[in-house]
């Protein structure tokens, strides 16, 4: 039988499926040419001609590709009558998305897109792999028998070898890459090496993409409902929308059913989700143990849609059946749910919004009568193209409408304009010019119903107008300090402001005034619009920054002296009654990444004792840290003014990585107040709220945890006790 062989080096031969094969004479006989999809790239070290059994056996690094499906080995024969293709030695064969597939030998169509491989190894392009005993693959789909699969890496960062976190191994699996699915027959899941549960058939997605199926569960204890067990079910209804649905069984209480649908639209995507249950409610503050069984829900849906490039809407609603719901079943802690609707558009020198708010109050002892319906707000911004006198003009007009079913309604229509100039003097020094008009018209009725009389104003229709004039001075100095760079910034402020209707309009907005870091150099101290500080006063404060390699820190201090007042508007311990404010500042200092600490304070003008006190500082790097948050408000407010109250708490929280997976994991907040800064506190000074502690264990393709949870407050049916989760997630399994 003759046979040829050709030596080459760094070439490669083409044939295709249908080609002649090479006569004994060396000479080819002449074929139709191939197709691009018929074409057969081939190319070895080596190539032996069989004419008479009419094979192709090409050996050394062989090299095989055709229509995007690739083999390589050490060995290749390709019968052309039959069109089977035999790889043997280090067998690696590639499908056009992306999978591998090793093994020690490979049987294969001449498409190269059909075969059997024993002792195969496929690593899947979207991460993952998998082994079997034998596979066969047929049209692209990849059965595989006696197999096992994990999405886990099977090295450490050295290379050695190490056990996969989570794997399944299963009499069958069978890979369809159109699909983008696994799926496994007679299945038993391992963790860390045990074996679980055995399923008789699932499915899992590959890609992040999703499929309809089963999501991993939760399990916890609660005093409250006892032990709980949520198995959620994720169904996939198309590309862009899928609906969740996790029925929660509970032995102390009956069962519930949260879900949520989502879908994604050409111009923006919405959510509506949800929880129902029939059950016993105690309202909050009662103290009978007796409840009444009636239907309990809640409501979250919110979306976005951008219309054009400059209008958009979007909005969320949350609503609750009653006051304890939330926190009995751990879906929030929030004691005000807020829906809204709005309505913007967005350019580059304007900006209009239409907006609608309507809350519900969860606390106790609150009257839902009061709490307000915003029907509508409307904004409109608009900054003027030109310059006028060499500053920038902006315009404002604003409209609300606020409505209560057992309380003061209150409406508000304002138009404004506002000049700035901002110039740099030959000496460096930054001069801030600012001229700002207001007209208000107001309309209120009820406002005997407003517990606050200070929050009232006068019923009926009333108006006033408005004006400042300000300028403020910076002067930097920079310079280097310590193998770094300082800037000094010394401050200082005029604003005059003829005197202002104030108790006369009623106060929506405007109520939480306290003097701050932020608002020291702002042209109206008040939040919100239905307060205006009047009088002629001046504000002086130094900013100072510090800039070296790692780390920074800025400081800030000032103070504020009025130079005529019009009655006082500001109540008692605000820092801002009085002619002489109180002192405010903030610190800050960066390391690295290792320390951030930030400090916010103010000091009473006349006893230097601290006011204001607030701290912020996270410590440690990404793995382990401590982050603390510490407030104390000592302002001696009266405490009939809700919004001003004094309080203390602080607020702990933490990380400490035992090992490279393995960490604990914390948090706190302390009611630190007391009757001497809160005469309605009920706290003795140390209350804590709630607490968690837990460990987990990380990495990269499972996320095991166990946390035990306090609450120390009962508001109804929502009681004080412990609770439980334990938290298993899998990267590469379910959703």
């Amino acid at each position: 039988m003759p046979v040829r062989t050709v030596h080459l080096l760094a070439s490669a031969a083409l044939f295709s499926a249908g080609q002649a094969a090479v006569a004994q004479t060396g000479a080819p006989v002449a074929a139709a040419a191939a197709t691009p999809d018929q074409a057969v790239d081939f190319s070895a070290a080596q190539l032996n001609y069989d004419d008479g059994a009419d094979t192709v056996t090409a050996t050394g690094d062989v090299r095989m590709t055709r229509e995007g499906n690739r083999v390589r080995a050490d060995t290749i024969t390709w019968n052309r009558k039959s069109g089977q293709v035999i790889a043997s030695g280090n067998v690696i064969v590639v499908n056009p998305g992306g999978d591998a597939a090793y093994g020690d030998k490979v049987q294969l169509t001449d498409t190269l897109k059909d075969g059997v491989v024993d002792n195969l190894l496929l690593v899947l392009a979207e991460g993952g792999r998998l082994a079997a005993v034998k596979g066969t693959r047929v049209d692209g789909v990849s059965t595989l028998e006696n197999a096992a699969y994990t999405p886990c890496p099977v090295t450490d960062d050295d290379g050695c070898p190490r056990n996969p976190s989570w794997s399944i191994s299963a009499v069958k699996i069978v890979h369809d890459p159109v699909a983008k699915k696994l799926t496994f027959t007679h299945a038993q899941p391992h963790i860390f090496g045990i074996g679980l549960f055995t399923l008789p058939k699932f499915t899992i997605p590959l890609g992040g993409g999703g499929s309809t199926g089963l999501l991993t569960p939760d399990l916890r204890y609660s005093r409250t409902n006892g032990l709980e067990f949520a198995q959620p079910v994720y169904f996939r209804l198309a590309p862009n929308r899928d609906l969740t649905l996790t029925p929660h069984l509970y032995s102390e209480v009956l069962p519930a059913l949260a879900g949520q649908y989502r879908a994604l639209t050409e111009n923006g995507a919405y959510q509506i989700g949800g929880f129902a249950t029939y059950g016993s409610r105690l309202p909050a503050g009662t103290v009978s143990t007796i409840g009444q069984r009636e239907f309990r829900g809640y409501l979250d849906a919110s979306g976005r849609f951008q219309l054009d490039p400059a209008w958009s809407i979007s909005g969320s609603v949350r609503r609750a059946t009653d006051r304890t719901l939330l926190r009995r079943y751990d879906i929030s802690n929030d004691d005000r749910l807020r829906s809204v609707i709005r309505i913007e558009r967005a350019a580059p020198d304007s900006f209009l919004s239409l907006d609608s708010w309507a809350f519900q109050t969860l606390r106790a002892g609150e009257d839902q009568g009061q709490s307000p319906l915003v029907l509508p707000e409307f904004d409109y911004r608009l900054r003027l193209p030109d310059m006028i006198a060499g500053g920038r003009v902006s315009t404002q007009v604003n409209a609300l409408s606020i409505a209560r079913p057992d309380g003061q309604d209150t409406q508000r229509l304002f138009a404004s304009v506002r000049w700035d100039l901002r110039r740099l003097t030959p000496w460096g020094q930054e001069l801030l010019l600012t001229a700002y008009g207001r007209g208000d018209l107001y309309h209120s009725k009820g406002n005997a119903l407003t517990t606050t009389a200070q929050y009232r104003g006068d019923p009926g229709f009333e108006g006033r107008a408005v004006g400042s004039l300000a300028a403020e001075l910076r002067w930097p100095l920079i310079g280097e300090f310590l193998s770094g760079m300082q800037r000094i910034t010394p401050r200082v402020q005029l604003v005059a402001t003829p005197h202002v209707r104030n108790f006369e309009i009623p106060n929506e907005d405007a109520r939480a005034v306290d003097l701050e870091d932020s608002n020291l150099f702002a042209l109206n101290r008040f939040p919100g619009y239905d307060r205006y500080e009047d009088g002629v006063r001046v504000t002086y404060g130094v900013d100072w920054a510090y800039d070296a390699p790692n780390i920074a820190v800025a400081a800030t201090v000032g103070q504020s002296y009025r130079i005529t007042q019009h009655g006082a508007i500001f109540p008692d311990g605000t820092g801002l009654n009085g002619r002489t404010s109180d002192i405010v500042g903030r610190a800050s200092v960066k390391f690295r990444d290792f320390v951030t600490f930030t400090e916010r304070f103010r000091l009473d003008k006349d006893t230097l004792e601290v006011r204001r006190n607030e701290v912020d500082a996270t410590i440690g790097s990404k793995s382990t840290y401590a982050v603390i948050g510490y407030l104390r408000l000592n302002r001696d407010i009266p405490f009939t003014l809700e919004d001003l109250r004094d309080r203390e708490e602080i607020r702990l929280a933490g990380r400490l990585a035992v090992t490279k997976y393995i960490s604990v994991f914390g948090s706190t907040i302390i009611d630190l107040t007391d009757r001497a800064e809160d005469p309605t506190s009920t706290v003795d000074g140390y209350e804590p709220v709630r607490h968690r502690l837990g460990i987990a264990y990380t990495d990269d393709c499972i996320d095991l945890g166990f946390t035990w949870r306090r609450e120390y407050q009962t508001s109804g049916d929502a009681r004080a006790g412990n609770s439980f989760l334990v938290r298993l997630a899998f990267k590469g399994f379910g959703r």
